[in-house]
């Protein structure tokens, strides 16, 4: 034997039958603090203002970014090129 029961009614009703608070209002107030933290969030990510704090010296900063990137690439490929010739020589 197969009852089914089928009930229609908004999620509100379900929380007031089941004795559940009623937690709108503070919902509520969360999205619009969320919103406004949101819209100030936005505010700041401006494309200029996120260059202008990433790289204070414009141009010049980025080609110093540039040469200190090579420097780091040139010295790494000198030294896994000298160590290899280092670490063979020591087990001869």
């Amino acid at each position: 034997m197969k009852i089914t029961i089928d009930i229609d009614c908004t999620p509100q009703e379900v929380r007031t039958f089941l004795g559940l608070p009623h937690i709108e209002p503070m919902q509520d107030a969360l999205i619009a603090r969320l919103q406004e933290r949101l819209a100030k969030s936005l505010e700041a990510m401006d494309p200029d203002a996120l260059m202008r704090l990433w790289l204070p010296g414009g141009v010049q900063g980025l080609a110093e970014i540039q040469e200190r990137f090579w420097n780091q690439l040139m010295r790494g490929m000198a030294g896994a090129g000298g160590g290899a010739g280092k670490s063979k020589r020591a087990k001869d």
